[in-house]
């Protein structure tokens, strides 16, 4: 089929205001490893399936949020174990 032959009449046409809200995709996720509280992996494991995608989405949504929130701020210094052992 050639792309003249396809019926987009039910579909609405997409202006500028859906291109500025889209999101891009992030690209491959990364494999890490990262030690959560045992209280907080129960609750995310007790949705079953996909927990580890759930997790993912929540950070995701925590990061836009503080995006948002402060998107000039830079990240504080945290003192490293050899600057705090002296």
């Amino acid at each position: 089929m050639r792309d003249e032959d396809i019926d987009l009449s039910d579909s609405p046409e997409l202006g500028p205001e859906f291109f500025a809200n889209a999101i891009l995709w992030p690209g491959p996720k990364k494999q890490i490893t990262l030690r959560i509280d045992p209280d907080v992996l129960t609750f995310f494991r007790k949705h079953g399936r996909g927990y580890q995608s759930t997790i993912n989405a929540v950070l995701r949504k925590y990061m836009e949020a503080r995006k948002k929130a402060a998107p000039a701020a830079r990240p504080r210094n945290r003192p490293t174990r050899s600057s705090v052992a002296g």
